[in-house]
């Protein structure tokens, strides 16, 4: 069913950069949002509080709270009261990715556009 034990070690590879281009908040959202894509934190995870995580990164209490909010808020965490903050069991981006690319194929194919041609497009939006 996933891990339900508390991450001990997110402090170990969160790496946070007060001088850098992206705010705190943000270094630590997408640090959590890449740690569950690659499977280091997997669904059910229970991560630290927010207190303790902030101790652990030397960050201000309101900093991950803020980046804990944005991410429940996206339903990539979920807080289940006094038992913590958890990663959810399912990723909103996969259902929203799967409906757009579903969309967007869909659009290619009624334009005669063939898939070679229609992931360029695809490419040139990423740059």
């Amino acid at each position: 069913m996933g891990n339900t034990e508390h991450v001990t070690d997110l402090g170990e590879w969160v790496q946070a950069d007060p001088r850098g281009a992206k705010p705190l908040f943000d270094q630590l959202r997408s640090q959590i949002i890449e740690g569950i894509r690659n499977g280091r934190l997997t669904p059910g995870t229970r991560l630290p509080t927010v207190r303790e995580l902030a101790s652990e990164l030397s960050m201000a209490v309101n900093t991950v709270a803020r980046a804990y909010r944005e991410l429940e808020s996206a339903g990539i965490l979920e807080t289940r009261g006094r038992f913590g903050t958890f990663v959810a069991r399912t990723d909103p981006a996969d259902a929203a990715m799967a409906t757009a690319a579903h969309t967007y194929a869909t659009a290619a194919k009624a334009l005669g556009i063939a898939k070679g041609e229609a992931l360029k497009y695809v490419e040139a939006a990423f740059g």
